[in-house]
């Protein structure tokens, strides 16, 4: 049906027209509650049983709404092209309560057209401002830098012309079980860029304590005193080198019980008939039971958020180590788990004795594998059974999409020589276990094919011309080209030239195929030229987020084992068969976890439950059925630590640790811990059944 004047808000003339005269409006860095620049979007109407509040809201010009469930939300309607010209969406909110509510920005063309979402969470009690670039549309990037309050931007769903566009809806989409209240300005099509906001405001005041836990909550376990701090850290540290692993354990963590041929001095992997292992360097069945992280991992990302944090002292004192900036990141981050170290230990050799405590903490909870992101080399020198990560960063080939290569690039088997010699320092080293090509690259969270996403973003590149040339090897010219993809197709439009255009089914198929062939000729040359630098150690896959598709899993054949990141509340039995049916190998879980919202997070992690001794019964749901998996040789919990309650570089605040960021373990998860450990070889031996009694999983509550 054709829209009304009326019905969409604004005209496009009128809509274009203040848009212009709008670029010449400047807004400072701090001004919440002036007038953003561009054209105000008019809702037409409200989704679900979203309603407006009484009350004054801190930011001017803001309205306060309430959402009682997920879905509910506002929607604007304008004619198709209005967003052509802008460059950004924008408004202001703010985030009552004390609880994370992520919310998802949608733009669709017509009612059943494509649709891309732009999702995102904000700190409670602390405005932020809400700015989406609309170059996102390209999806050549997933996620996008964090800003202040406005936490873990990330952007989904389709490729969307803005001169088709013509509705947005901002709904919430994942909440606690109490309504979501928050407050926003009304939301700007801006002609450039909005500014950041620099200082935000704090209705509550600060949100942070000098521990580093949240003001907005209170709770048993809550750190109240330095003293009560410095004793436990300290105890922790006097008992530290009493720690060990049960008898049955070798000396590696494996299984005495049960010997698989002779030592190799080395990790390895068998199958020995009915199930796979992990075999030890001295012989002796392994289980990988890990949790990764095992690092002083509390950074939080705190630039633009000074006036959040209830202490702040002198970079260049006492408290210098807390302070710190990510590579390759912008930003600047504070650790509040080093302060805690430094308060118990002084400012020299305090990372040392923390490496110490956390070793012992996790050799007490029967863990025996330092999982991924860890400071492993405290694991190494320890001789304790660590994995490592390993990142691809071209220097000579580029990337076509997202975080994809070239290929087909002539140097890019020089830059996969390259990124093996990450490998160099542990190439002896016979605690580790194996390594991780890499984890969760972007271009698999896409909806679109590597080669159809090369296509739209990359005008020119080896692997395009490669792209070409395997359709000239199937159609003779064309002609025949474009009557098989039906639309209008040519070899040199695929060779060169940004492409426009949706891809019919066709043309996709012929795209799933020479994705499988870029994805092959990727971990292959990757694999090939670690197995060269480290021919001992495992080469444990590239952590697939999920269930890879079918296309994507014979491009990894390369590989040792096949890693992958499940959230669910178990690994799927039929998933892991499929993997092993398509590869041989077998399946390691390189991320789970499980979060309450008891203990002073915003958030509660992918996985949510009500309680800890919930988390603790999920726990060993988890980890017992995958023991008894014959095709899954280890589960790697993430992560050590509780996240920071202010959010790290990207935002994400969970409750996911062993540990909270003053070092207190959560005792309910490690007797469950402990408990599952100790029974995990039985289990994975047949002699014991998986723990049954689940705990009731909730709706989930995360960035």
């Amino acid at each position: 049906m054709k829209r009304t004047t009326n019905d969409a808000g604004v005209n496009r003339r009128e809509f274009l027209s203040a848009t212009a005269a709008a670029a010449c409006v400047s807004l400072s860095q701090g001004a919440f509650g002036q007038e953003l620049p561009g054209e105000k979007l008019q809702p037409a109407g409200m989704l679900g049983k979203l309603c407006k509040a009484e009350g004054e809201a801190p930011i001017a010009g803001a309205a306060w709404y309430v959402a009682e469930s997920e879905g509910d939300g506002l929607r604007y309607a304008f004619p198709a092209g209005a967003l052509a010209k802008a460059k950004y969406l924008a408004a202001d909110m703010l985030l009552d309560g004390a609880t994370l509510v992520v919310f998802s920005l949608r733009l669709q063309e017509g009612e059943k057209g494509r649709a891309l979402r732009f999702n995102f969470g904000g700190l409670n009690q602390c405005s932020f401002r809400l700015r989406m670039d609309l170059a996102l549309v390209d999806q050549n990037r997933w996620l996008v830098e964090r800003e202040g309050a406005l936490l873990k931007p990330m952007c989904g769903g389709d490729r969307v012309d803005l001169d088709k566009v013509d509705r947005i809806t901002l709904a919430v989409a994942r909440k606690s079980a109490a309504p979501a209240r928050f407050c926003m300005t009304g939301l700007h099509a801006a002609p450039a860029e909005v500014p950041r906001i620099e200082k935000p405001i704090l209705p509550k005041g600060p949100l942070i304590d000098k521990f580093g836990q949240s003001t907005l909550h209170d709770w048993p376990g809550k750190t109240r005193t330095e003293e009560e701090l410095k004793q436990r850290v300290q105890e922790q540290f006097q008992s530290a080198a009493k720690q060990e692993w049960p008898a049955g354990f070798s000396r590696w963590g494996g299984w005495k019980a049960k010997k698989i041929g002779e030592a190799t001095g080395f990790f390895r992997r068998h199958h020995d008939g009915r199930r796979w292992w992990l075999v030890d360097p001295d012989g002796y069945a392994f289980w990988s039971a890990g949790v990764d992280c095992v690092r002083v991992d509390t950074d939080a990302r705190y630039d633009g958020l000074e006036t959040a944090l209830a202490w702040l002292p002198d970079p260049g004192g006492e408290f210098a180590d807390m302070y710190g900036a990510r590579r390759g990141r912008g930003g600047k981050s504070i650790n509040f788990l080093a302060a805690n170290m430094i308060r118990a230990f002084g400012a020299a050799g305090w990372r040392d004795k923390w490496a110490a405590v956390a070793l012992a903490e996790i050799k007490r909870l029967r863990f025996n594998t330092v999982g991924n992101w860890s400071d492993y080399e405290y694991a190494g020198k320890a001789r304790f059974p660590y994995v490592r990560p390993l990142s691809f960063r071209p220097s000579r080939s580029r990337l076509v999409y997202r975080d994809f290569p070239d290929v087909y690039h002539p140097e890019f088997e020089r830059d996969a020589a390259d990124y093996a010699g990450q490998l160099k320092d542990t190439a002896a080293d016979p605690a580790l276990v194996g390594y991780f090509l890499m984890n969760e690259p972007t271009w698999a969270f896409s909806s679109e094919l590597p080669a159809a996403g090369m296509l739209y973003n990359m005008g020119e590149c080896a692997s395009r011309g490669e792209l070409a040339g395997f359709l000239k090897r199937k159609y003779t010219d064309d002609a025949a080209l474009s009557a098989a993809w039906k639309l209008p197709a040519a070899f040199d439009k695929v060779a060169k030239g940004k492409w426009s255009g949706i891809f019919s089914p066709e043309a996709l198929a012929d795209l799933r195929e020479f994705s499988a062939r870029m994805v092959e000729r990727y971990f292959g040359a990757l694999s090939r030229a670690c197995r060269q630098a480290a021919p001992n150690h495992l080469n444990l896959g590239m952590r697939w987020a999920g269930i890879p598709p079918a296309w994507a899993v014979q491009g990894m054949k390369s590989f040792d084992v096949f890693s992958l990141n499940c959230y669910q509340q178990k690994l799927p039995l039929e998933q892991a068969e499929k993997i092993h049916a398509a590869l041989g190998m077998p399946v390691l879980v390189g991320e789970w976890h499980f979060g309450a919202l008891d203990v002073g997070l915003p958030a509660s992690g992918i996985g949510h439950v009500k309680t800890q001794t919930d988390r603790g019964r999920a726990y060993r749901i988890y980890l017992e059925d995958a023991a008894a998996d014959p095709y899954c040789v280890g589960v790697h919990w993430f992560t050590l630590y509780d996240q920071s309650a202010l959010g790290r570089f990207d935002g994400e605040n969970y409750n996911i640790g062993f540990l909270d960021i003053c070092n207190r373990p959560y005792a309910e998860m490690a007797k469950a811990a402990i408990t599952s450990h100790e029974r995990m070889y039985s289990i994975a031996d047949g002699q014991a059944k998986p723990f049954q009694e689940a705990p009731e999983y909730l709706p989930r509550v995360f960035l």
